[in-house]
């Protein structure tokens, strides 16, 4: 069994010292002594897991690794936590925490995505995000020279493969152009004319498509807005390498809150989008109309994955806002507040430009 990464130790092979992933390399590095340590991680090449298979383990109580995880009371995030550190403030709301670790059985993950974008870079692009936020509180401003707390950690998620088959049944629309009769009145008389008119002309469709799903993303917590890590999108799937705790090291990892076949459905959902279009295709017409899907997967694989996200959180006055950097491209997305009054000068500002306008051409 895997030992969890908040308790495995990496030391030095110089000085001894705890050892720290360096974000855009292959190595860890000690923060003392500069020595550099490459991660020797596994040759094996990374697998999909076969889908129903795994389902019967985990209804037969087949065991998964074991993990450590701390839970914040909160907003919910689990995640691994230095076995030295008894209380923290959560990175994903601000709230205090206090260390319960509690040992839980989960689905190991198979691979990840190293960081890339270190802490420095990250922090100077929460203060140029923070910088060009309009109407953004001064307060706001001020709290984001000062308070650079920022969190590295590996969000999971879940990728999932399926060969899918869709019966439909349907319509299909085909415009045509109808001359069509009209009356109006013209010198005080009334007329006859004729307009061309487009109509619609349905006809019954039915048929079957195949469909091809490739490495479908799924973020598997429910602690961050699917609407902001949405944005951080595309991840370079392609360089994701072995799951490795080495790359860990010095990072924090949540532990999913969305399960298998949780995740499974709302990759089904995400498929379901894409197979319409298929099917919008395959009727044809100018206009289609789908009145009934059945939708068949097969060979359905999956991979239990993390990817790096540097979090921050701040409160300003009651609310908990966060912003979250792509560990990978260094995008930015994040929630933040409005100045009331900022809005309300400007709006008094363009009422006084406007009435002054009206005075002088008034003059």
């Amino acid at each position: 069994m895997t030992q969890p990464a908040a308790e495995r130790r990496f030391p030095c092979a110089k000085c001894g010292a705890k050892l720290q992933f360096k974000p855009g390399t292959t190595s860890l590095t000690c923060p003392y002594c500069d020595h550099v340590n490459p991660i020797e991680g596994p040759d094996e090449a990374i697998r999909e897991v076969d889908f129903r298979a795994t389902l019967a383990q985990l209804e037969a109580g087949e065991s998964h690794d074991e993990v450590h995880v701390v839970r914040c009371d909160a907003c919910g995030a689990e995640t691994t936590f230095d076995p030295n550190v008894t209380s923290a403030a959560c990175d994903f709301c601000d709230s205090n925490i206090v260390a319960q670790a509690k040992s839980t059985r989960r689905i190991t993950p198979k691979a990840l995505l190293p960081f890339h974008v270190d802490r420095k870079k990250s922090v100077a692009l929460f203060r140029k995000w923070i910088g060009g936020l309009w109407f953004a509180p001064s307060e706001l401003t001020k709290r984001s020279r000062i308070k650079d707390r920022l969190a590295g950690v590996y969000v999971p998620y879940w990728t999932f493969d399926s060969d899918t088959t869709s019966d439909y049944t349907g319509q299909r629309g085909d415009d045509y152009w109808d001359t069509e009769f009209y009356t109006t009145t013209e010198n005080g008389k009334t007329v006859t004319r004729t307009r061309q008119v487009r109509r619609t002309r349905w006809t019954s469709a039915s048929g079957r498509v195949f469909d091809s799903f490739d490495d479908v993303l799924v973020l598997a917590s429910r602690t961050l807005p699917s609407k902001i890590t949405n944005k951080l999108e595309p991840w370079d799937l392609d360089n994701l390498v072995p799951y490795d705790d080495s790359y860990l090291a010095g990072f924090k990892a949540e532990s999913y809150q969305v399960d298998l076949p949780q995740g499974f459905d709302l990759a089904e959902d995400k498929m379901e989008v894409l197979i319409r279009r298929t099917v919008c295709r395959d009727i044809g017409g100018d206009h289609q109309r789908i009145h009934s899907l059945s939708i068949h997967h097969s060979d359905v694989t999956f991979k239990h994955l993390l990817l790096p996200v540097w979090i921050s959180s701040y409160r300003y006055k009651t609310k908990i806002y966060r912003f979250l950097v792509n560990g990978r491209t260094g995008e930015v997305q994040g929630e933040r507040p409005y100045s009331f009054w900022k809005i309300f000068l400007l709006v008094v500002g363009i009422l006084a430009v406007i009435g002054g306008v009206v005075l002088a051409t008034q003059m």
